[in-house]
C-alpha cells in the first residue's frame, strides 16, 4: 500500500507480523499503520531492521504535530494509531516496549486534544471529515470528486476562519515538502540498509507531487488534486486573504501594548454582525490607500488608530488629543483613556475644540490660543485620515468624536483574532472566573475595565456571592508583582454604592482591599469595625493614594510626611509596612522620594 508513494517504509512487512486479531485486519488500523510508519520513515527513524524504530521524541512529534497537521482520522479510529506504535514497538525488545507505551500515554491527551482541534484543521482534513460525513469511500477518488461539489458553503465549526484554515494549510505545504526534501537528501548521503523512501522517478515527479499524493492517501483520495484544480475555490490560498497584511499590523500594534497575543483586550460594548472577510478588506484597502495618499505623516497611523479604538473598549476618542499626542504634548495620562461625547450632529469640515474644551480634554491649564491653533494643522490631518476610513463604513467621525462603528468593531476583532490575538466579546468575558477577569481587566482603559466588571456582576445578579467572589480576586491576583497596584486600582471602578453589605462587610479582614472595603461602607453611612482592617490593607491604601507619577518632588514628599504623621509609630513604621505589603510599589512610589525601604 505504502509502497505507492513511500518506499521501504516496512509496511507490507509490519501487517504479516501481525498475530491476524480482528483488530489488526480492520481498514482503518491498516491506514493508521501506512501513516505511522510513513511519518516516522520521513522524519528519519533508524530503518535497520526493517521496520522504523520509535523513539519517545519521534512519537511525540507524531502525535501532537504530524498526524494532527496531514492525516484525517474520525474520532473512533484515533486508538488505532496508538495501538500501531505499541504494536510497532513490540517488533523490537521489551525495554523499548515500555518505553514508547509511556511515551504514548503520556502523549494521548494531547495527541486527542489536538486531533480533534479545530484550529489544526487544513482544507484537506476539513475536507475530508465533511467527505466521511456525508458517506464518501475515502479511498475512492472518483467518489471523492462526485461528492466535493455537494459541501459547497458547507458551514466551518464554530470559532473556526477561512483564515484559519488556509494558515494551516500554507504550513503543511511546506512542512511536509521539507520532511520529503530532507529524507531523499538523507538517504542519497547515506543510503539505508532497507533501502530509500524516495526513488529518483517519483522525486523527478515534483516533491510538491509526492507531497500531494500522500496527502491524498492520509486523508481521501483525489482531493488534493480537486482542490488544486476544479474546486480550487474550496481551498483558497494567501491570495484571497489581502486583509491579513493588516492583521499583522495590528497583531504588531499589540505586541507594542501588551507583548503577547494571549493577553487579551477588551470586548467593545456592541459587535454588529457583517460580511468579516469583506470588511476586512475594505478596511485593508483604505489603510493602504492612505499609507500612498494620506495627509502628512499621519497617512501611515491607520492601524494604529484601528487598534487603539478597538483596544480602548469602543469608548470614542479625540481627534485633537490623539493629534496632541502624536505632536509628543504632555497630555495628562489620567485623561488619555477617558471616552469623549459623541455629538448629536456636526459640520462635516473638521474644527479643533475651543480653547476651554481642548483644555479639559487634555488636563494642561496652561494652553493658549496660540497653542490650540498650532495644534490645528496635525488635527485636521489626522481628522482626514480618520474621514477616509469612515467611508468604509466602519469607523465614524462626528466633530472631535472618533470610533469604530458595531460592524468596524467586528471586523477589527476578525483581524486581531486570525493573528492570534485574544479577543474577546462580551459573552466571553461575563462568563470567565473572577480570577482571569480582574487580572486581564488591570492592563485594561479604566472605562473598558469599568464596564467589563459591572457586567460581570450584573450577569450574576450582583449577588454577594459574586461580589464576594471579584473583591477576593482583587486581593490575590498579581499579588506581589508590580502589576499588584494594577489590580488595586480596579476597586476604584466598581460602583461600590450598590454592592451588596455583606460583601463588602465580609472584605474588611482581606488584607489587600479591607481598607477600601471599609472606606465604601462608610461613605454609605454603613457601620463598619475599623479594628478588622488588617494593618497591610490600611498601609496599601495609603500607598495608593501617593502622588507616584506627577507634581514636584516636594509636594510629592510631603503627602507622604502627612500621612506618615497620622500612622502608628511614624514613618518608619509605615514604610515597614507598605513594603511588607507590595514591596514593588513601595520601591517605585518611595525610591524617588529618597526613601529608602528596609
Amino acid at each position: 500500500m505504502a509502497e505507492t508513494v513511500l518506499t521501504n517504509t516496512g509496511l507490507d512487512r509490519f501487517l504479516a507480523l501481525l498475530d491476524g486479531k480482528p483488530e489488526h485486519r480492520e481498514p482503518a488500523f491498516a491506514r493508521a499503520a501506512e501513516a505511522v510508519l510513513g511519518l516516522l520513515a520521513l522524519r528519519g527513524a533508524d530503518r535497520t531492521s526493517g521496520l522504523p524504530e520509535p523513539t519517545p521524541a519521534l512519537v511525540r512529534q507524531l502525535l501532537v504535530e504530524d498526524l494532527p497537521t496531514f492525516v484525517y482520522a474520525a474520532p473512533g479510529e484515533l486508538a488505532a494509531y496508538r495501538a500501531v506504535l505499541g504494536e510497532l514497538a513490540g517488533r523490537f525488545d521489551e525495554e523499548l516496549r515500555e518505553r514508547i507505551a509511556a511515551a504514548v500515554d503520556e502523549c494521548a491527551p494531547d495527541f486527542e486534544r489536538a486531533m480533534r482541534d479545530p484550529g489544526n484543521l487544513t482544507w484537506h482534513r476539513w475536507y475530508a471529515s465533511l467527505l466521511r460525513s456525508c458517506g464518501a469511500d475515502l479511498t475512492d477518488p472518483e467518489d471523492v470528486r462526485g461528492r466535493l461539489g455537494s459541501l459547497d458553503g458547507a458551514p466551518l465549526p464554530d470559532g473556526v476562519r477561512r483564515a484559519d484554515l488556509m494558515a494551516r494549510t500554507a504550513l503543511a505545504d511546506v512542512l511536509l515538502p521539507e520532511a520529503l526534501t530532507r529524507a531523499y537528501v538523507r538517504d542519497a548521503e547515506a543510503p539505508p540498509p532497507a533501502g530509500p523512501l524516495l526513488d529518483d522517478h517519483t522525486v523527478a515527479a515534483g516533491i510538491g507531487t509526492v507531497a500531494a499524493a500522500l496527502l491524498d492517501r492520509w486523508t481521501a483520495a483525489g482531493l488534493a488534486e480537486q482542490l488544486a484544480g476544479p474546486y480550487a475555490r474550496f481551498a483558497p490560498g494567501p491570495e484571497a486573504f489581502p486583509h491579513l497584511a493588516l492583521a499583522d499590523a495590528l497583531l504588531g500594534e499589540h505586541l507594542d501594548y501588551y507583548g503577547d497575543p494571549s493577553v487579551p483586550v477588551p470586548p467593545p460594548p456592541a459587535i454588529e454582525p457583517g460580511p468579516v472577510e469583506e470588511d476586512a478588506d475594505a478596511l485593508t484597502a483604505a489603510v493602504e490607500d492612505l499609507a500612498r495618499s494620506g495627509p502628512g505623516v499621519l497617512g501611515s497611523e491607520a492601524p494604529h488608530l484601528l487598534y487603539v479604538s478597538y483596544q480602548r473598549g469602543g469608548t470614542p476618542e479625540s481627534v485633537a488629543r490623539r493629534a496632541a499626542e502624536y505632536e509628543d504634548w504632555s497630555v495628562d495620562p489620567a485623561l488619555e483613556d477617558l471616552p469623549v461625547t459623541v455629538p448629536d450632529e456636526a459640520p462635516a469640515a473638521y474644527r479643533t475644540p475651543p480653547l476651554p474644551e481642548l483644555v479639559r480634554l487634555l488636563g494642561l491649564p496652561a494652553l493658549s490660543e496660540a497653542d490650540r491653533a498650532r495644534l490645528d494643522g496635525p488635527a485636521c490631518d489626522l481628522a482626514a485620515v480618520t474621514d477616509r476610513l469612515a467611508a468604509t463604513g466602519l469607523v465614524f467621525r462626528t466633530g472631535d468624536a472618533f470610533g469604530l462603528t458595531p460592524r468596524g468593531a467586528g471586523a477589527v476583532r476578525y483581524l486581531l483574532a486570525v493573528r492570534g490575538v485574544a479577543a474577546p466579546d462580551a459573552a466571553e468575558t461575563a462568563a470567565w472566573s473572577a480570577p482571569a477577569l480582574v487580572a486581564a481587566a488591570a492592563g485594561w482603559p479604566a472605562p473598558a475595565a469599568a464596564r467589563v466588571l459591572a457586567d460581570w456582576l450584573h450577569t450574576r445578579v450582583d449577588t454577594a456571592h459574586a461580589w464576594s467572589e471579584l473583591l477576593s480576586a482583587l486581593g490575590t491576583v498579581h499579588a506581589g508583582t508590580p502589576d499588584a497596584a494594577a489590580v488595586r486600582a480596579l476597586f476604584g471602578l466598581l460602583d461600590t454604592g450598590s454592592a451588596p453589605a455583606d460583601a463588602l462587610r465580609g472584605a474588611l479582614g482581606d488584607p489587600v482591599v479591607g481598607a477600601r472595603a471599609y472606606e465604601a461602607l462608610r461613605g454609605r453611612g454603613e457601620p463598619a469595625d475599623h479594628l478588622r482592617v488588617p494593618t497591610s490593607a490600611r498601609a496599601l491604601r495609603v500607598l495608593d493614594h501617593l502622588p507616584g507619577k506627577k507634581g514636584p518632588l516636594e509636594s510629592r514628599r510631603a503627602a507622604f510626611d502627612e500621612a506618615a504623621a497620622a500612622w502608628p509609630g511614624g514613618s518608619a513604621a509605615l514604610v515597614r509596612a507598605m513594603a511588607e505589603a507590595d514591596r514593588p510599589t513601595a520601591e517605585r512610589v518611595l525610591g524617588p522620594l529618597g526613601i529608602s525601604l528596609p
